[in-house]
């Protein structure tokens, strides 16, 4: 029994309706040649086999009495497969339109909290011949870095299985549910864990929190520059409420070709995908007149894992970026987009020990709930002051081509959260050699139509960024501009 940290929890009191708060990814699968065995059969025996490798397949959630702490995890003792892993055939064509509409309606459906929190789906009649898997997890369980962990699990690195022995049913002596004593017993010990580790923690956080003010103050603009410390961020029509509606589209590049234009251009893959996204968003709101002067910012989630930790929970937070929306001089832009991602994740590296600190707070699962539905279920989200316009996310993932159940992997796209207040979410992950792009999004914000033109925006931003002069035969350097006053 393992109780939910802080953060983890927070997944599950911000849920709503609105807002499932799952990741999942939707992979492209090419069955070996002369393959004739049922797919669907194959994975699920595969699976059974494997379920005790991961614990997000196994553990279930048990919620404290009257909510005063967060729930904990359980093991399940009777996980019913058939009900975990689907099959669905897609309509005719069955062309790419076909699946993304699919998987946007079922990355809108919630959970069922009384289970194991996860789902796959066997997907067939693809006009290519291919076979499409879409796996979800929720976030309270598997973070971005820990989904990779999971993947491991999941997937083999050739066509051959792994021939892993299943573990043996457990059944348990007393009854299927914990008792009113042993779930507040389990409460105050981990409180009592929490702030024992709390103390322990202050010598290096008060030392964190005096370097990074340090770094702060080291990324003070001089008189005429752009500054690093970004303002509240202007309004635009993706800070809204959102429905549970949702719309999906996918893009994949070269990863290798992306790392080599941004050495060449004077950046990183990350900075290759903030401005993609500046540029994108840029046209994308000029053409419908809703482009602000102010520039737009983006929230980022970066992670606070340590090297070689392996935990299956959340250990992330947040930072903002200037997309530089406001700035016409396309390597001005790029060098501000640049500037503020390394400005902010710099901050974030010296904070580290208290951004990872959990602290725990009485009652937070009915605040939190209840907060998360009175911003979904009013007007707050447009009216009150963003901190970000979008989500943009950079997740590393598997190097090498995988395979599971036989099957190859030919694609493996990210599916995401957007929330009230950022509708959309862009989430880029690597595979195998390739950037593989995720856009996720509100459908009465950015309806599916709409998102095939982000991606088409996406590709035009590639291309202008390939237009640039590499930074060593830049005539001169970009005069720096200064964010426009407002009134």
């Amino acid at each position: 029994m393992d109780q939910l940290s802080g953060m983890d929890a927070s997944f599950l009191h911000l849920e709503t309706p609105e807002t499932p708060m799952h990741v999942g990814s939707l992979m492209l699968l090419e069955l070996p040649k002369g393959h004739q065995a049922d797919f669907y059969e194959t994975f699920k025996e595969m699976l059974g086999k494997r379920m005790h490798l991961a614990p997000v397949l196994t553990r279930k959630l048990a919620q404290m009495p009257f909510e005063l702490a967060e729930p904990v995890w359980i093991e399940d003792e009777d996980i019913d497969l058939d009900y975990h892993v689907r099959t669905v055939t897609l309509r005719r064509p069955g062309g790419t339109a076909q699946l993304d509409q699919l998987i946007a309606r079922l990355h809108a459906s919630l959970l069922d909290r009384s289970r194991p929190l996860w789902e796959a789906y066997i997907i067939d009649g693809l006009e290519s011949g291919q076979l499409a898997f879409y796996f979800k997890a929720h976030h309270s369980g598997v973070d971005g870095k820990a989904s990779m962990e999971l993947a491991k699990v999941l997937y083999d690195t050739s066509p051959e299985m792994r021939d892993l022995a299943p573990s043996k049913r457990t059944r348990a002596s007393g009854p299927n549910q914990l008792g009113v004593n042993e779930l507040l017993q389990a409460a105050a010990d981990n409180t009592a864990q929490q702030y024992r580790r709390l103390a322990e923690l202050l010598p290096a956080a008060a030392k964190a929190l005096s370097t990074a003010a340090s770094v702060v103050a080291s990324q003070q603009s001089k008189k005429g520059e752009r500054p690093l410390s970004l303002g509240i961020a202007p309004k635009t029509i993706f800070n809204v409420s959102i429905t549970n509606q949702r719309s999906y589209a996918t893009m994949s590049l070269s990863l290798s070709e992306v790392k080599a234009l941004g050495k060449r251009v004077g950046g990183t893959v990350n900075t290759i995908v903030m401005a993609m996204s500046s540029i994108a968003l840029h046209h994308f709101l000029k053409e419908r007149d809703s482009l602000p002067k102010q520039s737009l910012i983006a929230l980022v989630p970066v992670s606070l894992r340590a090297e070689g930790d392996n935990v299956m929970n959340n250990q992330v937070s947040m930072v903002r970026v200037d997309l530089a929306t406001d700035i016409d001089d396309l390597r001005a832009r790029f060098k501000a987009i640049h500037a503020s991602s390394e400005a902010a994740k710099a901050v974030v590296r010296e904070l580290k020990p208290v951004l990872g600190m959990n602290v725990p707070i009485t009652g937070s699962p009915w605040l939190m709930t209840g907060l998360a539905s009175l911003l979904g279920r009013s007007k707050l989200a447009s009216q009150f002051p963003a901190a970000g316009n979008v989500l943009i996310s950079n997740v590393p993932g598997p190097s090498t081509t995988l395979y599971t159940a036989g099957a190859k992997v030919l694609h493996y796209y990210p599916v995401s959260i957007p929330y009230h207040g950022s509708a959309l979410n862009i989430t880029v992950q690597s595979y195998a050699g390739m950037l593989e792009f995720g856009l996720t999004a509100c459908r009465r914000v950015l309806s599916q139509d709409e998102s095939y033109e982000m991606i088409e925006h996406l590709r035009a931003a590639l291309r202008e960024i390939e237009s640039l002069p590499p930074v060593d035969e830049a005539v001169s350097e970009a005069p720096a501009v200064s964010r426009p006053q407002r009134a």
